[in-house]
């Protein structure tokens, strides 16, 4: 196993004190209960917007925590949910007097761990709101659905309506209807190596690749000999559009995120046919994200989002923004 790390036990802890030094006029770190938070929070009168996941997908959420974006976001273990504890102490950190929402991956940890969390909070009278995630096609059933890169456009554009003085219920109505517009889907073309297994976390010969394929290695759609970047494209984006009944005339924003271990040249080369096929298809691309967005430690791969737009819904994600990961 060849890693820039020194003890695997200490990965999460030293990647957030480089995060911290990196980042220090954005955020600040709280090592003791693992949650980063805005440099200026709490700020009074504002809604708060948190959210959290397993390290090892940066720079999912530790990266977009900043102004117009996440007020604070929990670390936990590599692919491991944070506690109920690390969800509390961020909100208690963050909370300004407006509420909180929370942004919620359908991942069975992740959202029991929140929905504790939300007890803790009302016991102390927080005002707790959630919006959950679930936009990965690969899964038939909309309910078991997992959290991909729907993430990073909810918490983008809830950030924005918390910055422009939404209030709890509208920063959660507007959240709520930017995940019900987002799809997504992935390929991994190898597996990952978790710092204290020292192996892959599945097996996949090299000759093969899974669809579907979920952030934590889970398994895909359907394993397939190797193809062309284009196939692959096909493969991703028509469950993607079936679902989402895209049409012409639809305005969407797009993400092609690597998934840790893919090159930024490869990414260009699945955008250039899915530019292709939306066009072809009659759909506007608003805004494209093409790089490393949520990921999968060093997983070779990547992830397609698509999310259909109205004039509000893109006029937040406009909207300014200052974090490690995005900033406009």
């Amino acid at each position: 196993m060849q890693k820039l790390i020194n003890l695997p036990i200490d990965t999460v802890a030293e990647s957030l004190q480089g995060l911290e030094l990196a980042h220090e006029k954005i955020l600040r770190v709280s090592h003791k209960s693992r949650f980063v938070y805005r440099a200026d929070a709490p700020v009074h009168g504002k809604v708060a917007i948190v959210s959290g996941s397993g390290s090892g997908h940066e720079p999912l959420n530790v990266g977009y925590v900043g102004r117009g974006m996440l007020d604070a976001a929990c670390l936990g273990d590599v692919f491991t949910s944070p506690t109920p504890m690390q969800y509390l102490a961020a909100t208690e950190m963050v909370e300004g007097g407006a509420g909180v929402l929370y942004v919620v991956k359908n991942h069975t940890g992740g959202v029991l761990n929140m929905e504790i969390a939300m007890e803790m909070a009302a016991e102390r009278e927080i005002m707790v709101k959630t919006v959950l995630v679930n936009d990965d096609v690969a899964v038939d059933d909309a309910a078991n659905r997992r959290g991909l890169g729907a993430a990073i456009f909810v918490e983008k554009i809830a950030g924005a309506a918390a910055e422009r003085g939404y209030t709890l219920n509208q920063v959660q109505a507007v959240a709520k209807r930017s995940s019900t517009q987002c799809r997504s889907m992935g390929v991994a073309l190898t597996s990952c190596i978790l710092p204290n297994l020292g192996r892959p976390t599945f097996d996949l010969p090299a000759d093969e690749m899974e669809i579907g394929v979920g952030i934590h290695g889970e398994r895909g759609r359907q394993r397939i000999p190797s193809t062309s970047a284009d196939q692959v494209v096909e493969l991703l984006l028509e469950p993607i559009m079936a679902d989402l009944e895209v049409r012409a005339g639809d305005r969407m924003l797009v993400m092609v995120s690597g998934l840790g271990g893919t090159p930024q040249q490869e990414l260009y080369i699945v955008y250039r046919h899915l530019h292709k096929l939306l066009t072809m298809r009659g759909v506007t691309i608003e805004q494209q994200l093409i790089g490393n967005y949520i990921t999968s430690l060093e997983m070779a791969g990547c992830a397609v989002t698509l999310m259909r737009v109205d004039a509000e819904l893109l006029e937040l994600w406009n909207a300014p923004v200052h974090t490690p990961t995005l900033w406009w």
